[in-house]
């Protein structure tokens, strides 16, 4: 298996190394197990080389079907090979990737509904298609049914920012930090979206939350500093080292 490394590594366009290759990793695969295979197909997706790690992950699959992780890995490799068809200008290949990544994350949301990668990709991939319609109704239905959380709603509210809806992204911030009000990633995707809006002293509010909630963040840091207000809020105590 190190010899395969080797070859997914080595100089050349990554496509002709994988077709000289493909026929040397089924074989390889043919003789290892389910966690050997999930471990070659992620360092191969390390790498760069999405058609040798949709092999492993494939064999992966047949070795203990229908795991989450290794669908949503499957998802992931098409949604790559998609792109670069896109690169190539070889729409009707990008499609058909597009449409492989679909079914993929389709499959792993059919396992586990609230894999929050697989709604991620699967939206992802709905958009390379231009289905745009329709990745934003599979957002908000996971908003909806898998249940209530910080980064759903945030995920939704990007989405809903991303086409213009700005009321509505807002009500989805707003229901991020109220559902999970010490989380601090919803706190940062809140006072970013307001600054990108123009809101400075909402904005400012969820800085100063994100602040307390993690204080050694480099960009709230900064984004308070800029302000004057990280020594107000940073007073020392005795208990300060």
């Amino acid at each position: 298996m190190n010899n395969l490394r080797q070859l997914f590594r080595s100089t050349g366009p990554a496509w002709l190394v994988a077709i000289a290759v493909l026929p040397l990793v089924s074989v390889g695969c043919a003789r290892m197990q389910y966690r050997e295979l999930r471990k070659e197909g992620q360092r191969a997706m390390l790498d760069g080389m999405y058609g040798s790690a949709r092999v492993f992950s494939a064999e992966a699959d047949e070795k203990s079907p229908r795991r989450v992780e290794n669908l949503h890995d499957l998802g992931v490799c098409a949604m790559m090979l998609a792109k670069d068809r896109f690169e190539q200008k070889n729409r009707a290949a990008a499609l058909r990737e597009a449409d492989t990544a679909v079914a993929y994350f389709s499959q792993a949301l059919d396992v586990h509904p609230g894999h929050q990668a697989s709604l991620e990709g699967l939206n992802k991939a709905l958009e390379l298609k231009g289905q745009f319609d329709e990745a934003l109704a599979k957002a908000e239905w996971a908003a909806k049914v898998v249940g209530p959380s910080a980064r759903q709603f945030v995920f939704l509210a990007q989405e809903l920012d991303e086409r213009g809806d700005v009321d509505g992204a807002l009500l989805r911030y707003r229901q991020a930090v109220a559902v999970e009000s010490d989380n601090f990633d919803a706190h940062v995707a809140f006072a970013k979206f307001l600054l990108r809006h123009h809101n400075e002293a909402a904005a400012v509010h969820h800085l100063k939350i994100a602040y307390r909630l993690n204080p050694r963040d480099s960009w709230v840091l900064d984004e308070l500093a800029s302000r004057g207000m990280v020594p107000a809020l940073a007073k020392p105590t005795a208990d300060t080292p």
